[in-house]
């Protein structure tokens, strides 16, 4: 695997160069929460198949974030999942009682979390101010001690404290995590 790091300096702070607006806006989020994170910059990745360095220099696992919805489009969903897992649709369907979900178009990826696909992330539930979108995660995921996302960009990872995301971040962005136990190769 080619080395994907223009820098593989890990910080404890928000840029200091010209970043994306809501690159940005995540960072004034996490201060003004105060929730601490540790920042490593890289060039994109865009599927959790070009993160495995990005976990190494982190110490964490970072999740799988698939932006789903229903048959109808009418039902949106940001599923975490471990990375190592893979996604099943008809066994997320049967857990959710939901008609068979499916990948959604990126025009409400854009819409509801301001976010472009292969930077999927719970952070863009801050954009969710109208909880269109359900949170649903792998019971697996609230195990690990650290939470590892982009901050809406794919250019960055976070690593963030689970219990900083569960106990300020989701109550702050009025969403909820439904919990799905599943099933692992």
């Amino acid at each position: 695997m080619a080395e994907i790091y223009i820098n593989p300096k890990i910080y404890s702070s928000r840029p200091a160069d010209s970043r994306l607006p809501k690159e940005m806006a995540v960072y004034d989020l996490l201060e003004k929460l105060h929730i601490r994170y540790s920042r490593l910059d890289h060039v994109a990745t865009a599927s959790i198949d070009n993160c495995e360095n990005v976990e190494k220099l982190l110490g964490i696992t970072i999740c799988k974030n698939l932006f789903l919805c229903n048959s109808r489009q009418t039902d949106f969903y940001l599923l975490m999942m471990p990375g190592n897992k893979k996604f099943k649709t008809k066994e997320l369907s049967a857990q959710l009682n939901s008609s068979r979900l499916s990948f959604a178009p990126a025009e409400y990826m854009e819409k509801y979390l301001n976010i472009t696909p292969g930077s999927v992330s719970i952070m863009g539930l801050m954009n969710d101010t109208e909880q269109n979108v359900k949170l649903i995660v792998d019971e697996d995921v609230i195990k690990d001690e650290y939470i590892g996302c982009h901050p809406c960009i794919n250019t960055s990872s976070l690593k963030i404290k689970t219990s900083d995301i569960l106990d300020k971040f989701l109550p702050y962005t009025g969403h909820f995590p439904t919990l799905v136990n599943l099933k692992d190769e």
